[in-house]
């Protein structure tokens, strides 16, 4: 939950505007100097100046339309099915998860426009401050994580940085956008703060934006999209990031698995980096809206009808293991009032074997056009408190010391130390009360972060790492391997001569 800031004084008032997107008002940037930073013993005059940058980065990524969206709905796990005139969209959420879309869809250029409105905060910041080192050191490190995205959604893009001026940026290929970001953290981490807070990036999450970095190099690195290039892995070089989180002793698994996703997450032992998502203050998360039935207001005396799109598929739904306790991340069954009614949707389509009252059940009948209104298990990991508004007061976990051991699980295994891998995947396991595991293989360690993960916004680019992201899934038949790479936005190439479009678009 996002924490007011409050109003500070040097030399007078300095305002501070704390609406939906953290704004900063103008008396902020004027009323401060160069000098009252450098010399001055507050960092609270710091902390304000940069939630500019951090405002972009809660953006939208929580709600519906943008990043978080083309990667779940893509993978083999979500699919928002087209309930006959509802969520059709004009095709594009079916031609999302069935690896079909066109360069000219509006989610791809949403998820674009999301990274580099990062990337320019944090320019506009540097270029106002440019001899603040705690902040630059900072902010270098946050526009590392945008162009982490970028080079995982879009491969090809420009590096601008802070001394860049105007005019249509050329475009650097991956594995030059890669070196940037492995230098950007390795030259700043070291000037970032070793305090635990989980909304701003410290110097053990620099770290793991430079293990995450790692543990993709046979992607990132690799020359042709959808090939992996074995030659170019670096899973030593990951471990030896992730092991210096791990060795910190500031993170640990929470006792219960659904504590990370909680209305009130932000204590949490295990999140790492969240984004401070407040009903009030910083809205746009949304996923209760996004996913459950229409009827499913009454479940939690929501202000506002739920929207009826995201569901899980039935293979991954069936993927859980009995006892897994993970398995409540999808919510299944009837579904009643929060007094107890069953609930009825008078509109239930005639065919529906469930009849008019609500019954989420794993098996969808069709992707599309008639899908029924109430199939599928829906997302059900982040609590929805009842009496909630549009927007939750869940903090968002990007990075969470879950993930931590999991990917030093898959860099072992990868390294050959397959029971060292097991012995950590057991714990991941343990916590959720599944049954320990005695093998270890590609497949399973893939599916073990499915399941850890589902709905975190992971999904797409595990699948890619493990080769599997063009196979064939429920309603997408297998798909052409260049499709790892979303498009570069058809508006983009429009507006910046110096960008080619990647291959097979």
């Amino acid at each position: 939950m996002l924490r007011s800031i409050k109003s500070l004084f040097v030399g007078g008032l300095v305002a501070v505007s704390m609406g939906s997107c953290w704004e900063l008002e103008q008396e902020v940037l004027t009323g401060v100097t160069q000098e009252d930073l450098a010399n001055s013993p507050r960092p609270e005059l710091i902390e304000v100046l940069k939630q500019s940058a951090y405002a972009a980065v809660v953006g939208n990524w929580g709600g519906h339309g943008g990043m978080y969206s083309i990667n779940e709905v893509s993978s083999d796990q979500l699919a928002i099915p087209q309930k006959g005139a509802d969520w059709e969209d004009g095709g594009i959420w079916l031609r999302n998860h069935r690896h079909t879309w066109a360069v000219g869809d509006g989610a791809y250029n949403g998820a674009w426009q999301y990274c580099f409105r990062i990337v320019g905060e944090t320019n506009l910041l540097l270029q106002q401050y440019p001899d603040v080192e705690a902040l630059g050191a900072e902010l270098r490190v946050l526009r590392a994580l945008a162009y982490l995205w970028l080079i995982d959604n879009f491969g090809n893009v420009p590096i601008i940085v802070e001394t860049d001026r105007g005019g249509n940026p050329p475009q650097n290929t991956r594995a030059e956008v890669f070196a940037f970001i492995e230098s950007s953290i390795k030259d700043n981490v070291d000037l970032l703060p070793k305090t635990n807070v989980k909304t701003n990036l410290n110097y053990w999450t620099a770290h793991m934006i430079l293990a995450k970095l790692y543990l993709n190099a046979e992607v990132y690195l690799s020359t042709t999209p959808g090939v992996l290039d074995p030659s170019k892995g670096r899973w030593a070089d990951a471990e030896a990031a992730l092991d210096v989180i791990i060795n910190s002793g500031q993170y640990s698994l929470t006792p219960n698995f659904f504590q990370n996703f909680s209305a009130t997450n932000a204590n949490s032992t295990e999140n790492m980096f969240t984004l401070p998502y407040d009903a009030n203050n910083a809205g746009g998360f949304n996923i209760h809206h996004m996913t459950f039935h229409y009827v499913n207001q009454a479940t939690f005396n929501l202000v506002e009808q739920p929207w009826n799109g995201y569901t899980a598929l039935e293979e991954f739904y069936n993927s859980f293991e009995a006892g897994d306790l993970r398995k409540g991340s999808l919510r299944e069954g009837i579904q009643r009032s929060s007094t107890g009614v069953d609930l009825i949707d008078a509109s239930a389509e005639a065919g529906d074997p469930d009849g008019p009252v609500v019954n989420f059940t794993p098996e969808i009948n069709q992707l599309a056009p008639n899908a029924f209104r109430q199939a599928g298990t829906r997302i059900n990991k982040f609590e929805v408190p009842l009496g909630s508004a549009n927007s939750l007061n869940n903090d968002f976990p990007i990075f969470r010391y879950g993930d931590v051991i999991l990917m030093k699980a898959e860099c072992a295994w990868k390294l050959g130390r397959t029971a060292d891998a097991i012995a950590l995947v057991n714990q991941i396991r343990t916590r959720s009360s599944a049954p320990a595991l005695t093998t270890l293989d590609a497949d399973i360690l893939l599916a073990e972060r499915g399941k850890e993960f589902f709905a975190e916004g992971q999904r797409r680019s595990d699948l890619i790492r493990f080769g599997k992201y063009t196979a064939a899934w429920w309603e997408k038949p297998a798909s052409q391997p260049f499709r790892t790479l979303f498009p570069i936005p058809q508006g983009q190439l429009q507006a910046n001569p110096n960008l080619t479009q990647n291959p097979g678009y």
